[in-house]
């Protein structure tokens, strides 16, 4: 516990000082202290000299993050200098007065290690001590085994990173199972994420955007298997660094990737009830040259459900209230099954041209097909507005194609300095989803018996991206970073209506969408260590968005251009005890997308019909939040509140007329937010570890009209939780549960229910961990969840339930053929496009010390 107070003294400050200079054997003609404290202590005094090195894991031969470097004196085993291994386990230790010293590194779960014999010599030399090993502390008493284990969520100063490598629970799945482990964020059964309650957030793969998350980042995350990622990383206050999009946050994923040298394969395989997949990832690295290559595919079968809707339509006499009246009942049923094959295909090149020039390029492929089946949609309606045939009924199939291919090509070009933490880098990339969203009514019984009703939809969305950035420390405790950036963006959406094979005009603008962006950025962020444990990031970034619509009809609207300058602020402070307390103010700027702004109407079911608005504006976020982090014994917590105010927020909006509800969307007037979140971890002996925590806010909406007929608000609690837990036997048997939550969502005209999921897994690693076998059950207790949904206007009601059968068994195998050495990594750039508002409904941040990045030591 000392080592860990120790640790997290070191990383909060930026920069450890130590009150001594070295006093042990110096070369010939190195020079002695020049003065002396009070009690014959030598006084501070800094040289030229460095000590770098990279601190691996003896077994893994991965980076040991956050490790403890000290500089001692050998004559009396006390610390001169020191700091602490960055996120790739490198440091450096800066201004070293001539001498001989011994580094001693440590961190917990690790034997300490000593590198005797450190000459500094008059000149300033730097010695690199390469690699260094650090083994396992593990103590074999009996037939318990300690051993040093990475935790399943760890605080940092600037976000919360989730190790999913670390769950054996998820294997088999894919992002959307990972991402509901995540502290804050909560997922629906449709893979809609939220964070915070809030779904305008932007998903990073890797820090790089994709074309296919602005059009769905559930889509987005269906394609990446579980078993290909790292961590993910929650921010809820971006600095000025990353783009203004994204009013409730940045989520990044980080996939597995390495630096090692040599040529690895890795295979693994999952069959279930539900679902199935098959991957390989590929490396090979051999002196400054390195190639990755992986690749897998999931299918999802077997998913039956149902679901019921029941809706009633009023008429109202002008705006008063009171004389509504029913003017239509209607009640459906229907069947509904899915099936869906989702590939990821990725190639990554990368080469270190010298010292301080890298470059590294990647080409990422993704495929969807999904077909989604609505079987024997029952549909009976009563009017009661005088009719003289007061039912209609129909029975129908209906079919929904949604079909996508993406592409992301991105280049990197990287010029590091001899000062540490100075850096330019240029990036590039360009993305294209391309996508066929089609649905197909054959009309059974009723009107139009025989009669088939088609809607084609194809459409893209192209990005070309252009970045620069440049940072640099100006002292021990600053550091500045500054910056521009240019999207170009082109969204085509083409559309037309078939009635038995033959061209039906739409009542729409256009039967052919455009919409070209672009967004010009340019930022400047400064981060200052003052007071010993403080850290202040500030900064501000200035975005101008010009948009050229075309609806190829004269009467298309006019779109104005708009600039906006987002300011954020990031606080921490270091206590005594080793707690971090944290506070943040940022403005933040939501983008519609394509799914809110394309004029399509989307109507397989004929009476719920979505049309999109391309006339809407972008909405305007405030957020404000702090937080508190604390260790006792073998237990971190971590305390959040937050405020979030949201100006012109886009929400759906839903109207009736008769029978049919059309959705579209509009921006409301206000959506606040006021909540918090608790979550713990516990690691006791290494062996059993226990996770959980709550998240609850209260949300307030209201679209701000006068006019009773269409005024709407709404406001309640939301809260969602998660509990998980593990334990790990001898012999490579290990044990994982995992149980979420999620409660009821606030809507400006409804609700919508909650629902729960678990699951169970256990697995055997063999040949020397080599290769993994496991067997993992979901939702075996409760095979259906069913969620509600309720919304409520003046002239509608509705309420469906919706049934979906979760339970789900599986095997899963994984086997690595082949070996690697480490090499050491290298700094590089991304880009991050963290901008557009997703269309379902449903950095560096806070106190980041100019200590953090690749130098792991002082600028």
């Amino acid at each position: 516990m000392k080592k860990l107070f120790l640790l997290l003294a070191i990383t909060s400050s930026g920069h450890v000082v130590f009150g001594q200079a070295p006093t042990g054997e110096r070369p010939a003609g190195a020079a002695r202290p020049a003065g002396a404290m009070p009690g014959g202590v030598p006084a501070p005094q800094e040289g030229t000299g460095r000590v770098t090195g990279t601190i691996v894991d003896a077994d893994t031969k991965q980076p040991v993050p956050y490790a403890t470097v000290a500089l001692l004196n050998p004559a009396t085993g006390k610390p001169v200098d020191g700091t602490a291994a960055d996120d790739n386990g490198k440091f450096t230790i800066s201004r070293v007065a001539a001498g001989t010293y011994t580094v001693q590194i440590s961190f917990i779960g690790y034997k300490t290690v000593e590198k005797s014999g450190v000459v500094i010599t008059d000149a300033g030399n730097t010695v690199a001590l390469g690699n260094v090993v650090l083994g396992s502390s593990a103590q074999k008493l009996g037939e318990v085994v300690v051993e040093g284990q990475r935790s399943l969520v760890e605080e940092k100063v600037d976000r919360t990173v989730y190790n999913a490598e670390k769950d054996e629970t998820t294997r088999g799945g894919d992002a959307t199972d990972v991402l509901k482990r995540v502290p804050m964020l909560s997922v629906d059964l449709d893979g809609n994420v939220s964070l915070r309650g809030s779904s305008n957030i932007r998903v990073l793969i890797n820090n790089r955007p994709s074309t296919i998350s602005a059009n769905s980042i559930a889509d987005a995350l269906k394609q990446i298997p579980a078993d290909q990622i790292k961590t993910v990383e929650v921010i809820t206050s971006p600095s000025a660094k990353y783009d203004a999009e994204g009013s409730g946050g940045i989520i990044n994923i980080v996939t597995k990737q390495n630096n090692l040298q040599g040529f690895t394969l890795d295979l693994r395989s999952s069959a279930g009830l539900r679902g199935s997949d098959l991957g390989l990832n590929a490396s090979y690295r051999v002196g400054k040259m390195g190639f990755s290559l992986g690749g897998g595919g999931r299918a999802q079968y077997n998913t039956p459900g149902s679901f019921t809707n029941d809706q009633r339509s009023y008429s109202v006499q002008g705006s008063d209230l009171s004389t509504r009246s029913l003017l239509s009942q209607t009640t459906q049923t229907a069947d509904t099954r899915n099936q869906n094959l989702f590939g990821r295909y990725s190639f990554g090149w990368d080469y270190d041209i010298n010292k301080y020039n890298f470059l590294s390029a990647s080409v990422q492929l993704g495929v969807r097909n999904g077909t989604n089946y609505q079987d024997d949609l029952a549909t009976n309606t009563i009017f009661y507005d005088g009719r003289l045939n007061p039912t209609n009924s129909s029975l129908r199939d209906v079919k929904v194609l949604d079909n996508s291919h993406t592409l992301d090509a991105t280049i990197n070009y990287t010029h590091t300095y001899e000062t540490p933490q100075r850096e330019f880098s240029l990036l590039g990339q360009y993305s294209r989803n391309t996508r066929n969203n089609n649905f197909t009514n054959y009309i059974l019984e009723g009107e139009g018996a025989g009669d088939n009703i088609r809607n084609q939809n194809d459409s893209y969305n192209q990005e070309i991206t252009l970045q620069a950035d440049y940072q640099t420390p100006l002292s021990k405790t600053q550091l500045l970073e500054f910056g521009a950036k240019d999207i170009m963006r082109r969204v085509n959406s083409d559309y037309t209506t078939l009635l038995n094979g033959e061209v039906r005009p739409g009542a729409n603008l256009s039967n052919v969408f455009d919409y070209n962006q672009n967004v010009a950025s340019a930022y400047a962020s400064y981060t200052l260590s003052f007071l010993k444990s403080y850290t202040l990031k500030a900064g501000t970034r200035y975005e101008y968005t010009n948009i050229d619509a075309d609806f190829r009809t004269e009467n298309a609207p006019s779109i104005p251009s708009y600039g906006v300058l987002v300011p954020s602020v990031n606080v921490s402070r270091k206590l005594t005890n080793g707690n971090v307390l944290k506070a943040a103010y940022n403005r933040r700027i939501q983008r519609p997308s394509l799914q809110f702004l394309n004029p399509n109407r989307q109507a397989a079911n004929p009476l719920n019909v979505t049309v999109g608005n391309p006339q809407l504006r972008p909405e305007y976020t405030n957020n404000f939040e702090i937080g508190y982090n604390t260790f006792i014994k073998q237990t971190s917590l971590n305390f959040s509140a937050f405020v979030r105010n949201t100006d012109g927020s886009i929400q759906p909006v839903r109207t009736a007329n008769f029978d049919t509800i059309r959705t579209s969307y509009d921006n409301i007037g206000t959506e606040n937010a006021y909540g918090g979140s608790v979550n713990a971890n516990v690691n006791i002996n290494n062996k059993l570890t226990l996770g959980g925590g709550v998240d609850v806010y209260y949300a307030t909406l209201d679209n701000n009209l006068s006019d009773p007929l269409y005024a709407a608000s709404n406001q309640g609690w939301v809260a969602s939780g998660r509990l998980m837990g593990g334990y790990n036997f001898t012999k490579g048997w290990g044990l994982q549960a995992f149980s979420f939550y999620r409660g009821r969502q606030v809507q400006l005209q409804g609700y919508q229910g909650g629902f729960g999921v678990y699951s169970l897994s256990v697995k055997k690693d063999f040949d020397e961990k080599k290769g993994t076998i496991g067997f993992g059950a979901d939702n075996f207790f409760t095979p259906t969840n069913r969620i509600r949904n309720e919304i409520s206007t003046a002239t509608l009601d509705q309420n469906s339930v919706n049934i979906f059968h979760r339970t789900s068994l599986r095997v899963n195998l994984s086997y690595r053929i082949g070996k690697m050495s480490m090499a050491q990594p290298k700094r590089r750039r991304s880009v991050s496009n963290d901008d557009l508002k997703d269309g379902s409904d449903g950095g560096n941040g806070a106190g980041a010390t100019p200590a953090q990045g690749t130098s792991g030591g002082r600028p």
